[in-house]
């Protein structure tokens, strides 16, 4: 039963936060006119160097940001691929207050190697999408007056005469408030490290969360029904939720069950020779609990800072989860080419004692 709670609980925080994420790009492109994300889409190497920077942040936040706006083919591949080598999920949080001065190093080493990364593929696959399962662009009107997100002079006449979607979004985003000020979602998603993210409860990725779903709220509550029907319904809430919610269900599921019933510490420890082999797999799962043990093995001594290292490349948190709903190939490639610089990085990393 317990397990159930989890994959629920942590099923519903992906998708919520994804969501969230998702209008929010969707209302600062309305109203700015494309103006923001068009300037970005327009320039190849400053996508590599945001994303880059995305990819920093603590926790999987930058990853579902830089899916959303794949997606939305605001960012290509390259961008994609460098802030899934940057960012290495909720185990930045766990190593910072475990291992500090650890974190800040592969921090700064893996920001380098993805910008690196990201510059070389952008040379040869500069314009390069792949076709996730609801291609489109961000959708703005410059010439119509009701594409707007905020008007003062209707936002009490809509609530009077509330519609039902509208209704539906505002319970949903409600919801998703009360579960999590009562701690029922956005918890630490690494069981087996709760010493480490207790202290952390009320930490960057839950304070982010909570800011996006009260910001949702604020959006539902006020936009025009035009907005609203076109923008967040018809194209985010229907194109969107169900596919990443099952999606994301399905995968843990799988992730879960499955490392109830496999000892992973076991099998790193019985396996030392082929540590890093081992590390570069298990990096390729969309799920941060796993991971956790190299950290730990790191902490004790028991492997090297390349394992770590190479580890951290390919692997990603909770990022990969909405990215496999939306493209199955292009989670593939990404994964792909992760292994491939998490080797290199690993290897090299080896021959310098790291």
């Amino acid at each position: 039963m317990e397990l159930i709670k989890d994959i629920i609980s942590e099923a519903i925080t992906i998708t919520g936060f994804v969501m969230s994420l998702l209008l929010l790009i969707e209302y600062v492109t309305v109203m700015t006119r494309g103006d923001l994300f068009s300037k970005l889409s327009g320039n190849s190497w400053l996508q590599i160097i945001v994303a880059g920077l995305l990819g920093l942040i603590p926790g999987c936040v930058g990853g579902f940001a830089a899916v959303s706006l794949y997606t939305h083919r605001i960012i290509n591949l390259p961008a994609l691929v460098t802030v899934m080598i940057a960012s290495f999920g909720d185990e930045s949080i766990i190593m910072f207050g475990l291992i500090p001065e650890t974190a800040i190093k592969l921090s700064v080493i893996i920001f380098i190697i993805a910008i690196i990364v990201g510059f070389i593929m952008n040379v040869f696959f500069k314009n390069k999408f792949f076709k996730t399962e609801s291609v489109h662009f961000l959708k703005t009107h410059s010439h119509d007056d009701e594409c707007i997100t905020f008007s003062r002079k209707i936002i009490t006449k809509q609530l009077k005469e509330i519609t039902f979607t509208r209704l539906l979004l505002i319970s949903g985003g409600v919801f998703l408030l009360i579960l999590l000020l009562f701690d029922k979602i956005g918890g630490g998603h690494n069981h087996g490290a709760e010493e480490h993210l207790e202290q952390a409860h009320w930490g960057f990725e839950k304070i982010i969360f909570l800011i996006l779903i009260l910001f949702s709220v604020f959006a539902v509550s006020t936009v025009p029904e035009h907005f609203l029907k076109k923008h967040l319904w018809e194209h985010i809430i229907k194109k969107h939720f169900i596919k990443i919610l099952i999606w994301t269900l399905l995968a843990l599921v799988f992730i879960k069950v499955g490392l109830n019933y496999f000892d992973i510490n076991q099998w790193v420890e019985a396996n030392h020779l082929s540590i890093l082999v081992i590390a570069l797999l298990l990096g390729i799962i969309p799920e941060s609990g796993p991971h956790i043990v190299f950290i730990t093995l790191f902490a004790n001594g028991s492997i090297p800072f390349s394992v770590l290292l190479a580890n951290s490349i390919v692997q990603d948190g909770h990022s990969g989860l909405p990215l496999l709903a939306e493209s199955k190939k292009t989670f593939i490639v990404v994964k792909l080419i992760n292994v491939m610089v998490g080797l290199s990085a690993g290897i090299a990393g080896y021959l310098m004692g790291w």
